[in-house]
């Protein structure tokens, strides 16, 4: 079955009828994200995530909304260790929220809580945490996670509107990112969006304080910041092709639009 949101094989809506029985063991591995590159990012995020992640724009339908780079490949996670562990000390929100998720209406005024149900971890023999109590209500746990989501979702929108501002301003613009392998191949990121600097720097005084006002000015220039791990990505691939060697041949990275920071 095709992978809804990136990471889910098989979501559906958390009932009673259902899931009234089950429990969720938590797994500790992180083998459901193998196979992305990038995942969606919160505004709220950046400042812990600017340290380890390349922080992207990416269209997805109307909207844009940041993104973590994990990988160049498509299909690949860097960020995952040989036996599926997260190898950063920051982990993205989206990730930490499976195998849970909220489906929204088409009028996006009603949200729905979804389990991927094939997560290993949820079971009907009692291991972990049960989802609904013997009075058929969701349980403490269960509603620890709706509070979880809860605030995942109004920080989504602070997100969307954010992101908004910078369509509207026009201060975003395509990039590419390029690989060279020990061996030759070239490889190209590409589909995502940055911040112009020399754009950002030409808007005018009210546009600036209005940004600063909101800390958005922060949040373009933890982006900017966070532009210089694609350096680690690019070590991290080369790692991966070469596991066994304790110092890589180089290889060149280049993240181009425009004014790609100078990395020192």
């Amino acid at each position: 079955m095709p992978k809804q949101l990136l990471i889910y094989e098989s979501a559906v809506p958390v009932s009673a009828a259902r899931h009234g029985k089950m429990c969720l063991d938590p797994d500790r591995t992180y083998a459901f994200s193998a196979g992305v590159n990038a995942v969606p990012l919160m505004a709220v995020e950046f400042i812990r995530a600017a340290t380890e992640y390349a922080i992207v724009f990416a269209a997805t339908g109307e909207d844009v909304l940041p993104a973590a780079v994990l990988g160049v490949r498509p299909d690949q996670n860097l960020y995952l260790s040989a036996d599926a562990h997260w190898q950063a000390k920051y982990i993205p929100a989206f990730i930490r929220r499976y195998p849970f998720v909220f489906s929204a209406s088409d009028d996006r005024k009603t949200l729905t809580l979804c389990i991927d149900e094939s997560h290993p971890g949820l079971n009907r023999e009692g291991r972990g945490q049960p989802l609904f109590g013997e009075d058929a209500k969701a349980s403490p746990y269960t509603q620890q996670v709706l509070k979880f989501l809860q605030q995942y979702q109004a920080h989504f929108e602070r997100t969307r509107l954010f992101c908004k501002r910078l369509k509207d301003l026009g201060l975003l613009e395509p990039m590419q990112a390029q690989v060279v392998t020990p061996a030759g191949e070239k490889l190209t990121l590409g589909g995502f969006m940055v911040v112009s600097r020399s754009k950002l720097r030409a808007l005018d005084g009210e546009a600036l304080a209005a940004l600063a006002k909101t800390d958005e000015l922060e949040l373009l220039y933890l982006h900017l910041y966070s532009m210089r791990n694609f350096s680690d990505v690019k070590d991290r691939l080369i790692g991966a092709l070469a596991p066994d060697v304790s110092e890589p041949a180089a290889s060149d990275a280049e993240a181009a639009p425009a004014e790609a920071p100078a990395v020192h």
